[in-house]
């Protein structure tokens, strides 16, 4: 039986994983985002170069870790007009966002990779477009409410799965991509190479 490693703490990435039916353990690779993240910015990176490289970080460390897994590492950005969001801090911190992506359309995107024996072996970026309606304040306050903490765990603080649905007036791109994940990509390389049955 192989054994597969998530590299990551993200609750709805090994949720996708295991209601798909892929059997993996996540064991979160801590590296510093924010570094990673400063510098790109800093070197003209683009969101999916910004994305891949650190799901490629991510998976590295993980292997240093745990040599003899297969490890599955990802992550997203969210950019809009050149400017990149992170996961919000607080409450005020995500209401902020949510009235700077109000009105516009942004993109997230979402990059997975999957290392084994030290090496990338699959690699996958994809791209959602999300356009967010002309909320007004007051309902903005009332989805706060509603949500509570779990929108901090998300970046752009929503859950399109959840009551996030209703920020929206278009979703163009897959579904799974949105949540953070390439699944289907996914799951069609780990069927090609026995890792899942076909």
């Amino acid at each position: 039986m192989t054994r597969l490693i998530l590299a990551s703490s993200s609750k709805a990435r090994f949720t996708m994983l295991k209601n798909a039916g892929v059997d993996c353990e996540a064991i979160a690779s801590m590296i510093d985002e924010e570094g990673y993240k400063q510098s790109m910015k800093a070197e003209g990176a683009n969101a999916a170069e910004a994305a891949e490289t650190l799901a490629e970080m991510k998976a590295l460390r993980m292997y240093r870790q745990q040599p003899n897994g297969i490890v599955i590492a990802a992550d997203q950005m969210l950019e809009c007009n050149g400017i990149w969001f992170d996961k919000p801090r607080d409450r005020d911190n995500t209401r902020a966002q949510l009235l700077a992506l109000r009105g516009k359309t942004h993109q997230l995107v979402s990059a997975a990779v999957v290392y084994k024996e030290g090496s990338r072996i699959w690699g996958k970026i994809d791209t959602a477009h999300l356009t967010m309606r002309n909320f007004t304040e007051e309902w903005l306050d009332d989805y706060l409410d509603a949500c509570g903490d779990e929108i901090y765990n998300c970046v752009g603080g929503y859950q399109l799965e959840g009551l996030g649905a209703q920020l929206f007036t278009e979703v163009r791109g897959d579904f799974f991509t949105v949540l953070g994940l390439p699944l289907l990509p996914l799951i069609g390389f780990l069927r090609d190479h026995g890792i899942l049955k076909s």
